[in-house]
């Protein structure tokens, strides 16, 4: 079963997800507590002294270019990219030595009207720094990691704290570019108490519906949707099944709809629990999916019979809405492997291993069909000429060579 092989590939995605390992101890300081970040392999560990309110923590984080920037900072306010008072690691363009200025990332930033300047933050930093895993012989390059150090007096009784994070391929002078602006790293933000350690349980909640949501709509839209296609073109012509091909192909794609409702419904709720984060296409795409698979279910509802005389314009419009809606889900799969980071996955290989297999069942199927219909004619057409007598019943397949999800 290809769908089981998806489902594997998703969960073995997601152990690897959240078996992030984080350390406590770095060549110069050790700390109290760790913490694996959500996203970007990245983790924290710090220190708080509960007397002066004060926060040593370390940062890490990778780079993903040679001349890129890892950033982290802190949002006073609320857990967003918006307002955060940032630490900014990146090779300094005259020297090439790692630097560590601090940025505020006002409105300005999110629009980009100008570029990223650096300035003194507004909050009460007592040192910071920043050092190459792996000492002084340490290089800048894709995969390097970076320590980044800051020591922060918070404000008494606020233990609770917004943490920011990010990573660019290019700085312009001083000023870091945009991000990329996949899943994960729109989602680089986490808030949690650094007196108890315990963090919001939103990201963690956001990464299980995004697994739940990938793994229903890969099935859904990408496989058994495309699956019901299938068996009505191809089976409906082989008589001994007689109307049996009409249960089998609505079964399935009654079950692809009703696991693509539940699956667009969780895609929903993320976009609820995620201000901000938009992913125009694929919602764009997902939306006109779910549309047209809820005309296809409707349809059923008015399946003229036959002999009705509005039954080949029914049929006309069952074909091209049917193909459009599979034409639309494979295609937003793919799409969401993109907004999940996951373009070069197993996961993807599993889903386009899958896919592919079918595609090669129908590349067969419909050269058996030709096949079928060829000989067909041409004992039609001896026939006619009187070359041959009587009938050949022939087997299975025959002409049929429209296409269509179900007549």
């Amino acid at each position: 079963m290809g769908f089981l092989f998806v489902i594997f590939l998703f969960i073995s995605h997601l152990n690897t997800a959240f078996s992030g390992h984080c350390s406590t101890t770095t060549a110069t300081k050790t700390f109290q507590k760790c913490m694996s970040l959500p996203t970007q392999q990245a983790s924290i560990a710090w220190t708080f002294h509960p007397h002066n309110a004060t926060l040593d923590l370390c940062f890490f984080g990778t780079f993903i270019s040679p001349s890129g920037w890892v950033g982290w900072g802190i949002n006073p306010t609320s857990a967003e990219m918006t307002g955060t008072r940032a630490l900014v690691a990146f090779p300094d363009p005259n020297s090439g030595q790692l630097v560590l200025l601090p940025y505020i990332l006002d409105p300005s930033v999110k629009l980009q009207k100008s570029p990223l300047l650096s300035r003194p933050l507004d909050i009460h930093l007592i040192s910071s720094s920043a050092t190459l895993y792996g000492g002084k012989m340490a290089t800048i390059h894709n995969g390097a990691t970076v320590q980044i150090y800051a020591t922060v007096k918070l404000v008494p009784n606020k233990t609770k704290i917004h943490h920011v994070w990010n990573r660019g391929l290019y700085v312009q002078g001083y000023s870091p570019t945009i991000h990329p602006t996949t899943s994960n790293d729109l989602s680089s933000i986490t808030t949690f108490d650094v007196l108890s350690g315990s963090a919001a349980t939103q990201h963690n909640n956001v990464d299980m519906l995004k697994l739940v949501h990938g793994i229903l709509n890969a099935i859904s839209w990408g496989l058994l949707l495309p699956m019901g296609a299938v068996t009505a073109r191809y089976l409906r012509h082989v008589q001994a099944l007689g109307p049996t091909w009409f249960y089998v192909h609505s079964g399935i794609q009654l079950s692809a709809f009703f696991l693509g409702t539940v699956g667009f419904a969780i895609g929903i709720r993320m976009g609820a629990m995620s201000p901000g984060v938009t992913y125009g296409l694929h919602r764009k795409l997902g939306s006109a999916a779910f549309c047209l698979g809820a005309l296809q279910t409707l349809a059923l509802l008015f399946r003229p019979k036959t002999t009705h005389k509005f039954r080949k314009y029914w049929k006309s419009y069952h074909h091209f809405v049917g193909y459009s809606c599979v034409v639309l889900g494979v295609v937003n799969v793919f799409q969401g492997f993109e907004v999940m980071g996951e373009g070069r996955s197993y996961a993807k290989l599993g889903y386009c291993l899958c896919l592919s297999t079918l595609v090669g069942i129908c590349i067969a199927l419909e050269v058996n069909s030709w096949v079928i219909f060829c000989r067909k004619s041409k004992e039609e057409k001896m026939r006619r000429e009187g070359l041959i007598s009587g009938s050949d019943k022939g087997s299975g397949i025959h002409s049929g060579t429209h296409s269509g999800i179900h007549g």
